[in-house]
């Protein structure tokens, strides 16, 4: 019996470090959020740093926190909860998005209702503050899915929805990766040889890619939501769109299983359908949401790939899968008990 409270002290699992209460069906999650994950070291981070991510996260929990106690759905408290880390430079979403190639901040989005499967998406866009906020003007107020560059754009603004110039977007610390991995694709292109070493054209720089965002929700009605936002990868290429736009991938919401939210290297998300997967080995094999969580996330890890995801099923119960050194994350019960971790051990 000792042995058992010393092990039920602390739970380590699948990259996770949390207390049991975080993976007990009785907690009932009511939110959970990524901030993106990667290679995130202690001993890389500043205790103020440290401190500003977590403010930063807790905040946005206690702002979707605050729509689901009174009553909102939990399509309303995802959006308000992304929209608090869009608006926060730390994280590659909305105002601190990375820097393309070309030097341009271009965002991609997606939300998605469990109740409805009703979805909307936005990728490629530049002017649109808020992207999560035109991904869900895309599902509610149009015929489609999914939205691409200048015409997501006329569409979020025909919409209402605030337009700010691209310079926005701009901060001087991405700016500076971006400089940095420039210099980094320079000096390999120097020493390659196009004929003897060819490489497929793309992203090398895939290191300074994490933060990413997202959140899950289960509302007072039962009801699933799940939306992601991303500045995409540092240094991309040719209009390069990752997984977190893509309905099933890196987002993806369902009533009789779950809500799921997806950050890492897109490529292998979408390659494995990450989202879905999720789903559908709760819908179809009986797995639990941690069990559905840790497989997909070893799918991606297999075939080379890295990153997380988080997860929440209609009962409440909660994953965060991740096969990274740290992952941005945090979940909040329905009583208000909120638990915020950035580090694998």
């Amino acid at each position: 019996m000792k042995g058992r409270f010393c092990y039920l002290f602390l739970l380590v699992l699948a990259g996770q470090l949390f207390s049991p209460a975080m993976a007990q069906e009785k907690s009932s999650y009511v939110l959970v959020i990524h901030g993106g994950a990667g290679t995130i070291l202690q001993k890389n981070m500043t205790p103020e740093k440290e401190a500003a991510y977590k403010a930063s996260l807790k905040q946005a929990l206690q702002t979707g926190y605050k729509v689901l106690q009174s009553g909102g759905s939990s399509l309303d408290a995802v959006e308000a909860t992304v929209k608090v880390l869009e608006d926060d430079s730390l994280f590659n979403a909305g105002k601190g998005a990375v820097f393309t190639h070309e030097g341009r901040n271009e965002l991609d989005a997606a939300i998605m209702n469990g109740k409805t499967r009703a979805a909307g998406a936005v990728a490629g866009i530049t002017t649109v503050r808020n992207p999560v906020s035109a991904a869900r003007a895309v599902m509610e107020k149009s015929e489609h899915v999914m939205m691409v560059g200048p015409g997501a754009e006329k569409f979020a603004k025909e919409a209402g929805l605030e337009i700010v110039d691209p310079s926005y977007f701009r901060t001087e610390t991405r700016w500076r990766d971006l400089q940095r991995a420039l210099h980094e694709d320079s000096i390999a292109a120097a020493k390659a040889n196009a004929y003897t070493n060819p490489e497929k054209l793309g992203i090398k720089n895939r290191d300074y890619k994490f933060g990413t965002v997202g959140a899950v929700a289960l509302d007072k009605q039962g009801n699933l939501a799940a939306a992601t936002s991303t500045g995409g990868m540092t240094d991309k290429k040719y209009g390069r769109i990752g997984d977190s736009p893509i309905i099933g991938a890196g987002t993806y919401a369902n009533n009789q299983t779950a809500a799921i939210s997806c950050t890492g290297w897109g490529e292998y998300y979408i390659r494995n359908v990450v989202a879905y997967d999720l789903s559908a080995l709760m819908e179809y094999k009986g797995l639990s949401v941690q069990q559905a969580g840790n497989t997909v996330i070893k799918k991606v890890g297999d075939m080379g790939g890295d990153g997380g995801l988080i997860a929440l099923d209609k009962k409440g119960n909660m994953t965060m899968s991740f096969n990274t050194e740290g992952m941005y994350r945090g979940a909040v019960t329905k009583d208000g008990k909120i638990e915020i971790a950035i580090y694998k051990k």
